[in-house]
């Protein structure tokens, strides 16, 4: 029997890892708007803030973690990763004022970034080329398969309060997560194998080998290519953000129950693995900007049928155009900065994208919060973000092919 190739195992680690870190870091909060915003008082501009603060420090950090994956490997950030978001998510669970609140934030993020896409998606890309879609699709539905976790962490909160869920999310980060980072690894080289399980012809001496026609980082830093993509990420992650953060808020005002807001809110991140899994695997075989500009499409559209989602059978078609988009972009990112860039400088240039979307995670939760406020209804913001996401179609047809970046 064929023996099961490393890389594999170190996606199915990155694939656990996600899916904690989806559940109880990003898809999860969404519980936990309200029995914040009704203990304390604040508004839900404030609160969204400091969930905004998650985009803020991811856009400072992202392009860091980059250059960090590139010359220490995922293992390290991972582990460190790890242990810091385990005891940021039971500071935040201490809460006692907005400041500790802020505060608890910024190093529960400052954690997270070391456990995130950036990091998993590097290490997929030094162990796999001919592959690179269907490991990168897989890592990314871990973070979508975080969303079955909402139901758990809602049932812990009716039961225990919100405060010991989190304090249990934490300790539960450390207990999953510190094991699993220690199955990844950096570079095949250093382990005998080129990616997807090839053996060199000659003993490998450690380092790592290039692409054929890799360029620089500096290169890539005067690619237009890269700031396409970049300024697409705003777009996406400005939207995404915005409705993942507010889902249930967002249809408790419009008279949907707790429970059943909290199903959609689940639903979102699950319907996304159709698309995280399914266009990760077609990038191996497709034009990879054809697919991205479908993608775009299908997002835009579907965050145009949210706005009207009072009409409760507009449910279903929000959830399978919104989710498989917004989930199939994040393996394309990966794969077309691959193609694109090659390993060498994957994680410094993943990183100044990463950076970018968070600039729109920053805007999107409060604008979406500023504009409830303001307007006592989410409706103006939900139209506003479909058409901003026009620009992001028009941004991928402008991509030109691999072989035509020197023309750039």
């Amino acid at each position: 029997m064929a023996r099961i190739f490393y890389g594999w195992w170190i996606v199915l680690a990155c694939f656990l890892l996600a899916l904690y870190r989806g559940g109880a870091a990003t898809y999860g909060f969404t519980a936990f708007f309200d029995p914040i915003v009704e203990e304390f008082g604040w508004s839900y501009t404030t609160v969204s803030i400091a969930f905004s603060l998650r985009g803020l420090e991811m856009g400072i950090l992202a392009p860091l973690m980059g250059f960090l994956v590139d010359r220490l490997g995922p293992r390290k950030l991972a582990f460190s990763g790890v242990l810091i978001t385990g005891f940021g998510l039971i500071l935040l669970g201490l809460t006692t004022s907005l400041a500790m609140f802020y505060g608890a934030f910024v190093l529960f993020i400052f954690g997270a970034s070391g456990c995130s896409g950036t990091v998993f998606m590097t290490a997929a890309a030094h162990w796999f080329r001919r592959n690179v879609g269907k490991a990168m699709g897989i890592v990314a539905c871990g973070g979508s398969a975080g969303g079955i976790l909402i139901p758990l962490i809602v049932w812990l909160i009716d039961v225990y309060q919100w405060r010991i869920t989190l304090i249990i999310l934490g300790l539960g980060m450390w207990a999953l997560g510190i094991p699993l980072s220690f199955i990844i690894r950096h570079r095949p080289e250093q382990y005998g194998y080129l990616p997807d399980g090839e053996i060199p012809a000659e003993p490998s001496s450690g380092y790592q080998i290039r692409d054929r026609g890799e360029g620089s980082f500096k290169d890539a830093l005067k690619s237009g290519t890269l700031w396409k993509i970049g300024v697409a990420e705003v777009i996406r992650h400005m939207i995404a953000m915005a409705i993942i953060t507010h889902v249930m808020p967002y249809l408790s005002s419009i008279g949907m129950s707790r429970v059943s807001a909290a199903f959609v809110a689940t639903s979102i991140p699950l319907f996304s693995i159709i698309g995280r899994f399914g266009f990760g695997w077609l990038s191996d075989i497709f034009d990879k900007r054809y697919l991205l500009v479908v993608l775009y499409c299908f997002f835009g559209v579907g965050t145009l049928v949210f706005s009207y989602i009072h009409v409760k059978w507009l449910i279903l078609p929000f959830l399978l155009l919104f989710s498989p988009a917004f989930g199939g972009v994040a393996p394309l990112r990966g794969a077309i900065v691959r193609e694109y860039f090659g390993r060498v400088s994957f994680g410094r240039v993943l990183g100044i994208i990463s950076g970018m979307g968070a600039i729109g995670m920053v805007i999107g939760p409060a604008v979406a919060g500023w504009t409830f406020d303001t307007v006592g209804s989410y409706h103006p913001v939900w139209l506003w973000f479909a058409g901003t996401n026009v620009i992001a179609i028009v941004l991928m047809l402008l991509l030109k092919a691999p072989h035509q970046m020197s023309e750039e």
